[in-house]
């Protein structure tokens, strides 16, 4: 039998990225920890959202070097601007990438 929707309720701990290849048309449970992925590395939050920021900070990047990414399942991606809350419940979000600013821009 599969999980209904009304079924899913709070958990201790939500990898956002393996919850939406496996429910990708559900929104995310709220959790304990959240386990983000961003690149290569993975980081457990313990709020439901971050502003892109903070995001990047995980990281230990800047919006003054790098531009962050929302991957969706599926393939498609969004810029997150730094001052832009993300929601990790939202349905289909998979992980984060970052891509370092061309040294050029603004110029």
């Amino acid at each position: 039998m599969g999980t209904n929707v009304t079924e899913i309720t709070k958990c201790e701990e939500l990898d956002i990225e393996t919850f939406a290849k496996e429910h990708p048309d559900l929104e995310k449970p709220p959790a304990g920890v959240y386990i983000i992925r961003i690149d290569r590395e993975r980081k457990r939050v313990h709020e439901p959202e971050l502003p892109g920021i903070k995001i990047l900070a995980l990281v230990g990047k800047t919006p003054d070097t790098h531009k962050l990414f929302q991957k969706f399942h599926g393939g498609k991606t969004e810029e997150v601007k730094e001052d832009e809350v993300v929601s990790f419940l939202k349905e289909g979000i998979e992980r984060f990438q970052t891509i370092p600013k061309d040294t050029t821009e603004g110029i």
